[in-house]
């Protein structure tokens, strides 16, 4: 495959686009004088504030430096090493994060579940508590939900709340991977509140890297009991950025105005805009409406990776779900004419 053009936009992931005009300019104030490191500085500060604002709530608030730590290190201190995390068996920190949820927490096992859409369900999680009891069996202690799923669903407010009400009523603690949750939020029009804490979430880890920012996710704690010694844990797991402010300064300028909400929104009219393009290409096959920002397509054998030769980058191993391709905060209706070309061109000398 030849190398992408470093100015090229790419469908293959969110991760590719730049960083979006309201954090560069907020980590660009930042970078004015000397301000306390390790999080003592204003920005943190309002960053976490701001947070609190957005859910309503009092809770609190962690920054790191990726997704894999901040689901790592949130589900070890919801568990111990005997205990079990309850996923679906496509959620990332099963499939995508290299073991690290079992490294952090000290051999903690992840049990999985099948589900439709990529979703976790009250039967599997009942099913996977109850199936055993015994000594034997690594006790289930958490369930971990991904908002938006690894196949482009969302949950919605009731789902949640049925998957929450179930984990309360056999003892679990229920964690959230929120790496698209600005794009489900966006993709639902409701509250985050009501996808988060009211449907009966403790720990949620929200995503900045893919809504725009450069680098950086929030950890945040809603049962607040949960984060005991957290910041411990961050600085073991060399996730205590010493110019904190260089993390959270992204958060402020995303959050004062909703540049997080407008930018989850505009990437996920793009994959609508994507999947009617795509239906209207005799040869590619869209699989449903997206939800979020991705979106899933069959192809004939070879056609991928002849628009792959044309310079596009995008993944097929996804979920198990046909080629993915993503949209950012950044992806211009000329990007999706100029993919729908390619793809056009190389239907048709496959078809040829």
């Amino acid at each position: 495959m030849p190398p992408a053009s470093p100015n090229a936009r790419q469908l293959a992931s969110d991760n590719y686009a730049g960083i979006c005009p309201e954090a560069l300019a907020a980590m660009q104030e930042a970078n004015s004088g000397h301000a306390p490191g390790y999080g003592d500085d204003p920005w943190t500060t309002e960053a976490a504030d701001l947070l609190r604002g957005l859910f309503e709530t009092d809770c609190d608030v962690y920054f790191v430096f990726n997704g894999t730590a901040a689901n790592s290190l949130a589900l070890a201190s919801l568990t111990r090493s005997y205990h079990s995390v309850l996923c679906h068996e496509t959620a990332h920190v099963e499939t995508d994060e290299c073991g690290a949820p079992e490294f952090f927490s000290n051999g903690t096992k992840v049990l999985t579940m099948a589900g439709p859409e990529g979703k976790v369900t009250p039967a599997g999680v009942r099913h996977l508590v109850e199936k055993r009891s015994d000594i034997h069996y690594p006790k289930p202690k958490v369930v971990s939900v991904t908002q938006a799923t690894e196949q482009g669903s969302v949950y919605t407010p009731a789902e949640l709340r049925a998957v929450g009400a179930t984990a309360r009523d056999l003892g679990l603690r229920v964690h959230m991977d929120g790496a698209r949750f600005a794009n489900a939020v966006a993709a639902l029009g409701c509250h985050p509140a009501d996808l988060s804490w009211r449907a009966g979430v403790d720990v949620l880890c929200f995503g900045g890297t893919k809504n725009g920012m450069a680098l950086g996710e929030a950890v945040v704690f809603f049962d607040r009991s949960l984060s005991a010694e957290f910041a411990y844990r961050c600085k073991q797991a060399g996730q205590l950025a010493s110019k904190m402010r260089f993390l959270a300064a992204p958060w402020v300028g995303m959050l004062r105005d909703g540049a997080w909400l407008r930018h989850a929104a505009r990437a996920n009219a793009q994959a609508r805009r994507l999947h009617h393009l795509l239906a209207a290409i005799p040869g590619a096959t869209p699989r449903r409406s997206p939800q979020a920002n991705s979106v899933f397509v069959d192809l004939p054998p070879g056609v991928a990776d002849a628009v792959r030769a044309r310079g596009w980058r995008f993944y097929d191993f996804i979920a198990g779900a046909g080629s993915r391709l993503m949209t950012a905060w950044d992806t211009t209706d000329a990007d999706l004419e100029a993919f729908a070309t390619d793809l056009r061109a190389a239907l048709g000398a496959a078809i040829r």
